[in-house]
Order: structure tokens, then sequence, then C-alpha cells
């Protein structure tokens, strides 16, 4: 059983905000980004108080002592998702530089007429780049059909392969349904195919347990943001051998052995060739304790606990008589609706008054309306800090709001 009001107190932000109209803080947007505990917060502020140093640079001891931190988080971040070498794991900006670096690194290998598998529920990160490649180099982006429940199926997937099938990328939790896709089955499909498996893991890792070596995946993608750690700062794993294979999308200092006024360069070894100039150190080192946090609850508890929560809180909507819901099974913390006659939009201010915060929009999913049949949703996601109270605010609020445009105009 998991202590949440004891939790709580690792998380200043519950502290410090200062609450308007007398309502306590309900933060129920964990998809787009976490709270920071304690942990993560000394962490960096002891790397810009305590040990300042550039990594990979310095011949002295500071510096050594910056290398270390930088590569244990390595190592902690490999044991994470379960990567066979600390160099599978090189870190980004972020899931979107990881996936756009994927994408780039690989176009060098695709040939016009080569198809591209993703879906209509995709965040933008994992569909754009792939749409620019069809328009540069003549690949073919084809799309997985949803099923009824605007989720992904192993099914659906393998009537949609073909023999020109050469990458299948998808999100292993959809950020908008919240289904957790069926990515070893995919990924074993994948490997007996031989064809690229590229994995966002942004809604996954900090939720449920991830295995890149189970689940054969070729590439993942995530962000520290939105599992406790800092803004700024992603992982893309490869497998060894096919990190190999591609083109560092950016090249520079801390990168490169040497290069010539001939044009001869060589570039070092990976992960190194991926993380050309001045890597984030203290985000990276944030990171680091995100995962052990993450670890000290665990990650299987963490999941539980928001699926009571989800649980709780649709059986309650399902009892307001203007409340449409839109993903009733999926199997995540993440519950999206829509006030009947209401925009999206002006339900998030409705419910901001009484500063319940969620997401309102099409959550960077933006071709999702086809199948949902309409453009934009209310988005709440839950994470291991969200109590029963937090569901009930919004519950009360939601009950309320056939007042909502005396609150919103």
């Amino acid at each position: 059983m998991i202590d949440v009001k004891k939790i709580r107190e690792d998380f200043p932000m519950y502290k410090n905000f200062h609450p308007k109209n007398g309502y306590p803080l309900t933060y129920l947007d964990n998809a787009a980004t976490t709270f920071k505990p304690w942990e993560v917060i000394k962490a960096e502020e002891a790397y810009y108080t305590s040990f300042t140093a550039n990594s990979h640079r310095g011949d002295y001891e500071l510096a050594h002592d910056v290398d270390v931190m930088f590569e244990n988080a390595r190592e902690t971040t490999r044991k994470f998702i379960n990567a066979k070498l600390p160099s599978e794991i090189c870190f980004t900006s972020g899931a979107s530089m990881s996936l756009n670096l994927i994408a780039y690194g690989l176009a060098h290998i695709l040939k016009p007429g080569d198809e591209i598998l993703i879906n209509k529920a995709e965040h933008a990160s994992n569909v754009l780049p792939y749409m620019v490649l069809e328009k540069e180099i003549g690949i073919k982006v084809k799309y997985v059909p949803l099923d009824e429940n605007h989720e992904i199926t192993v099914d659906n997937v393998l009537e949609s392969i073909t023999d020109k099938t050469k990458v299948i990328a998808m999100a292993y939790v959809s950020n908008v349904v919240g289904d957790i896709r069926p990515i070893e089955e995919i990924g074993r499909i994948c490997e007996d195919k031989n064809i690229y498996f590229i994995v966002d893991a942004s809604q996954a890792v900090s939720h449920i347990e991830v295995n890149v070596e189970k689940c054969k995946m070729s590439f993942m993608a995530f962000s520290a943001h939105k599992m406790m750690g800092p803004t700024g700062v992603g992982v893309l794993y490869g497998k060894y051998n096919l990190l190999e294979k591609m083109e560092p999308l950016q090249y520079g200092g801390g990168m490169n052995q040497y290069f010539e006024e001939d044009g001869t360069y060589e570039l070092k070894s990976i992960p190194t060739w991926f993380e050309a100039g001045t890597p984030p150190i203290a985000e990276v080192i944030g990171l680091k304790e995100a995962i052990l946090y993450i670890n000290k609850i665990g990650v299987n508890k963490i999941h539980e606990h928001e699926l009571k929560l989800k649980k709780y809180l649709i059986d309650e909507m399902q009892k307001i008589d203007n409340i449409i819901l839109y993903n009733k099974t999926s199997d995540s913390g993440i519950v999206i609706f829509n006030i009947e006659g209401v925009f999206s939009q002006d339900t998030s201010v409705y419910l901001n008054y009484y500063n319940i915060s969620i997401r309102a929009g099409n959550h960077c999913a933006k071709m999702l309306k086809d199948d949902l049949n309409i453009k934009n949703t209310c988005r709440v996601s839950m994470y291991i800090y969200n109590t029963v109270e937090d569901v009930d605010r919004l519950l009360e609020a939601l009950r309320n709001s056939k007042d909502i445009f005396k609150i919103v105009i």
C-alpha cells in the first residue's frame, strides 16, 4: 500500500503553490510533465553549487568527478530499461530530439518505396520526421488502423505489413487514448521480418516496466521530465550494431577524434558519436535521481495506484449526464473526455477556476480526430502523488458544470 500523503512531502510544488480562491492545487496533467521530488532538485543544485565542470573535457579531479557522475547516470539508465550496454544509451535534449535523430539517422539506409508504419494516434514527434522523409527521399508512410476503441492490435499490425515494410514506429503508451500497446508481440514480429522497431516510451517508462531486450526494440526514446526528472534531457536507446549504422544529426565538439584542413576527420565511438557539444550535465544527473526515486517506490505499484484512481474516476464520470468519455477501456492512468456542447479549452479554463489542472486540445496527435470524430478533448492523467481527493474535486466541478459559462465568461 502506497502512502500518498507521505510521498507528497517529497514534492515541493504542493507546499509552494499558493492557491487562488481558496482551492487547493489539483494537478492532473502528468502526461504533459510531472512534478519533481527533492532528490532530483537537490542533485541538480549540487552540480551547480558544489561540482561544476564540463564532462569529458578536463584533465583535473573536479572534471573527473563529473565524468564519473555522468557515466553512472548512463549505467543507471541502462539498468532501468534493461539495455545490454551503457554505450546503447545516448543522452539527448528529449524524446523529440531522440525520435528525430533515429529517423534522420536511418535516412541513408532507407530507399524510395520503403514503407514506414505508424498510426493516427501517434505524437507529432513520431510522425512528422517520416512525413518529411517521404517528401525528401520517397519513402511511403502508411497507417496501422485503430480498432473500435482507438487502440493498436497485433492483428491490425500484421495486416498492414508488406514486403516493403522497413520501419514500424509507435508509442508504447498512447498519450491520448492511453492504451498500452502489445509491444512485446510486435517486437517479435519485427525481429522475424527484419523490420526496424522504434518505440516512443515517453508515457511508459515511469508507469510500467520497460524491457528493451525482451520487447526486441531496435530503438527507443523517452524524456526525463515526464518521469519526475528535469526538462531538457532525454534518452535515445539503440541496439549497438544499429547505432553504428546511423549518421549523427549534429557534429561538433566532444564527438570527434580529429579533423584536418584536407577535409579528413574521424568521429569518436558510440554513444559519444551522438552527443556533440556540452551535454545537459545537471539534467542527466537529475535523471539518474528520478530513476532511483521510481525504483524506490516500484513502477508496478505506481501503475496499480494510477489504475485505482482511473477506475474510480471513470465509474463516477459515467453517472454524470453531460460527460462524454472516449477511452473507458484503456489500461493506463489517462482519461479523455468532453462536457457535452462545451469546447475543451473552455472546460480547462472552467476547471482552472478551482485550481484543477488538466490538458485540453489535440495533445499533439492531430490525426486522431479522424477516429475520434472530434478534434479536441480534455485529458486527465494520473500519477503517484495524486489522491482520491484530487479525483473528488474534479468530479465535483464536473457535476456543477451546468453553470460553466458563468465562470468562463
